[in-house]
């Protein structure tokens, strides 16, 4: 074996403990060096600065609101008559044959007392001979005067009552339904029912 052989085996073996030369390193490498740290034995490794920790401030507790002395619950008004209303309403209530306007469902309808109505759909929850308090209205009046309402009337100045009589129910009818293009047809059948008041007692009452 020749001695370039025997020194690259050599070499293999033992692990490299320097650098190579500098002009065999590249561009990048060529500015590091190595540098050795020595440490002062004289000085214990707990004297070394370490960083000094603030302890966590505890968070404040927000001040309790201050206590309010519980108040006393205001009244609740009720819209004041106005004073036409106050001077013209004694007139209107001497005057015989009273009308007034009632909204039923939204709907309104001008009656006088002994009148009987026949609402468009039926009523649900009564039976015959119950008595229903009618308190909106937006029409009240005579044949002088008439009280209007913004939108309805103060239900403190009338007193309107309604009986149930029954409900009634109109004839069968039957409605033929077709499509285009279709020889098919549908025959539907209908027949509502409907409630019926009757107007028992319109009296008019003092403003307050």
């Amino acid at each position: 074996m020749s001695r370039s052989l025997l020194r690259s085996v050599l070499e293999l073996r033992t692990p490299i403990t320097r650098l190579p030369p500098t002009f065999l390193l590249p561009i990048r490498a060529r500015g590091l060096t190595t540098t050795t740290h020595n440490i002062d034995p004289a000085i214990p490794p707990s004297a070394t600065p370490t960083r000094t920790t603030v302890p966590p401030i505890a968070p404040s507790k927000p001040s309790p609101p201050p206590s309010n002395p519980p108040s006393s619950p205001s009244p609740v008004s009720t819209p004041a008559t106005s004073a036409s209303v106050a001077e013209l309403f004694p007139l209107l209530r001497a005057q015989p044959a009273h009308y007034i306007t009632v909204h039923i469902h939204g709907r309104p309808y001008l009656v006088t007392e002994g009148d009987r109505v026949r609402l468009p759909f039926l009523m649900h929850d009564v039976v015959p001979g119950d008595v229903l308090r009618l308190d909106r209205a937006s029409t009240l009046g005579s044949r002088d005067y008439t009280l209007l309402g913004q939108p309805f009337i103060d239900s403190g100045l009338f007193e309107c009552r309604a009986t149930v009589l029954g409900v009634e129910s109109e004839p069968l009818r039957v409605k033929i339904k077709t499509k285009r293009r279709n020889r098919r047809n549908r025959h539907v059948a209908s027949k509502h029912r409907y409630t019926i008041l009757r107007i028992s007692e319109l009296k008019l009452l003092g403003p307050s």
